[in-house]
């Protein structure tokens, strides 16, 4: 479910920006492409070390969308490329997902996981 070269993202850094909807309306927060992880089963892992708002509307409504890309990596016409995700997110605070990044950050309060309905390329 993760295309290759999403996975090639990844691995450099970059921005990624994270959008929920909640009964205030949307709300964004951002991250660094570098700090995600993928589970086994597919699932985008991203340490929260604030992100409350965010934590907030996932609970009122799970759809995220997330935008990322890499100036590095190449595109569809060119250098840079990028993805669209859509999905499900919940944040969790024990279990396997949590611990991954625990092991990595030590400042982390949550794990954002998200499971991706979507991933396209968008340049």
């Amino acid at each position: 479910m993760i295309p290759e070269k999403l996975q090639e993202i990844l691995q450099t850094d970059g921005v990624v920006a994270i959008a929920t909807l909640g009964k205030d309306g949307p709300h964004m927060v951002n991250t660094w492409n570098s700090y995600i992880r993928i589970s086994p089963e597919g699932r985008m892992l991203i340490p929260a070390g604030y992100m409350h708002k965010t934590e907030e509307n996932i609970k009122h409504n799970p759809d995220v969308l997330i935008t990322l890309g890499s100036s590095k990596v190449k595109g569809l016409h060119g250098p840079g490329a990028g993805f669209l995700i859509k999905g499900k997110a919940a944040f969790v605070a024990s279990g396997p997902d949590y611990d991954l990044l625990k092991s990595k950050f030590s400042w982390l309060r949550a794990t954002l996981a998200v499971t991706i309905d979507s991933a396209t390329q968008t340049w």
